[in-house]
């Protein structure tokens, strides 16, 4: 099971980015997915995550409004579209995938625990 996050980079207060993870070693279409964040001194955050392609999704209550998360099963890719960054945004962003069953991703409550990380993307927000 191997989660390749990329697309994140430095960009001014207000811009936007967009997050794409591919998976290899299952398939995606019977995975939870999510995005976790690691600010500098700060624990992990769990920002978003969804089940099917169909269901409601997850947002924090810190991206919710900015953030949007998508999964494409076809092409085995999760995306995290960033609009709106702010400073606190700025994060080593991970996805994150774990079977559905485990139920790891509830649309109210949050991430819980999700047993296949990537190695994560730096974002900067920054003028």
């Amino acid at each position: 099971v191997q989660l390749q996050a990329s697309g994140g980079g430095l960009v001014q207060p207000g811009g936007s980015l967009r997050l794409s993870c591919v998976v290899s070693g299952f398939t995606l279409g019977y995975y939870a997915i999510g995005w976790f964040r690691q600010a500098p001194g700060k624990g992990r955050e769990g920002i978003s995550c969804i089940n099917s392609s169909t269901a409601s999704a997850y947002y924090a209550d810190s991206v919710k409004g900015r953030l949007t998360i998508s999964r494409d099963n076809a092409k085995n890719t999760v995306y995290l579209q960033m609009n709106s960054l702010k400073p606190e945004d700025t994060a080593v962003y991970y996805c994150v995938a774990d079977p559905m069953w485990r139920n790891g991703c509830d649309s109210d409550s949050g991430l819980g625990n999700f047993g296949s990380w990537g190695q994560g993307t730096q974002v900067t927000v920054s003028s």
